[in-house]
């Protein structure tokens, strides 16, 4: 069953920018909000497929740009704002979106691994929201809506086994959204997260401890877990509702989830 339930063109005339969209939950919802109207550019390290992409979406009709950067590095997270703004105009949408999952028992002592989460998960979050959040204030007070949605998890208030750092960023994260509403919802700012369950994409690949990934592969296979469509549209919808109402905080689960 198709998980697209908006019609028409309800984003038409935003300008939108997706971090982490080069696979999963950040490619399906680049590609949703171009078919809903908004302007689209996709941000992620991988150039190539970020290019294929942009691509895809001006086949179907959409307006898209690829902008690869590495969005720990708070230098080129600033440079892509300003490509996005000289080529597409003021940024009143972002999906902070990039993310990773890299589970393990705290006594492993994989911190290179802690680390790389940290830096993504955490610094990169906070790059994309140092180099947008002026041109989301700028929207919002030229009357326009103006949206920072963040990809949180379940993981964020969970008590999962192994999940110490990632579900730390994660928590980090829910957090950070609740105190950012303070300060930019008065400012007419609507500041969200999205903490979804289960969803079959490539993360769980990264996760190398063999009883995390038996968990999530028995997960998959067992019940009908989210698809990256269904958390796109969830996203388009918190989008698209009059600017005068916020969606929070938003969990997501497969009906059949029960951690």
């Amino acid at each position: 069953m198709s998980a697209a339930l908006l019609t028409d063109t309800p984003l038409a005339g935003r300008v939108a920018v997706v971090s982490g969209a080069s696979s999963g939950i950040g490619a399906a919802t680049a590609t949703r909000l171009a078919e809903l109207g908004a302007k689209v550019a996709v941000l992620a390290r991988r150039k190539d497929k970020l290019d294929a992409l942009a691509e895809t979406i001006r086949t179907g009709g959409g307006t898209a740009i690829a902008v690869p950067v590495d969005v720990t590095d708070r230098e080129a997270v600033q440079a892509a704002a300003r490509q996005v703004t000289d080529q597409l105009g003021p940024v009143d949408l972002v999906f902070n979106n990039a993310g990773v999952q890299l589970v393990s028992p705290i006594t492993d002592l994989r911190q290179d691994d802690w680390q790389r989460q940290i830096d993504l998960n955490v610094t990169g979050v906070m790059n994309v929201i140092g180099a947008f959040v002026p041109h989301l204030i700028a929207a919002a007070e030229a009357g326009k809506p103006a949206d920072l949605i963040t990809t949180s998890s379940i993981a964020a208030t969970r008590i999962l086994e192994k999940f110490s750092v990632y579900s730390g960023t994660k928590a980090y994260i829910s957090q950070l959204t609740r105190l950012l509403r303070v300060e930019l919802g008065r400012k007419n700012v609507r500041v969200a997260t999205i903490e979804p369950g289960m969803v079959d994409t490539e993360l769980p690949d990264h996760v190398t401890d063999p009883d995390a990934s038996k968990l999530m592969a028995d997960l998959i296979e067992q019940i009908d877990v989210l698809q990256s469509a269904d958390i796109a549209e969830t996203v388009a919808f918190m989008a698209a509702v009059p600017r005068h109402v916020n969606l929070t905080e938003i969990t997501i689960l497969p009906t059949a989830q029960a951690i």
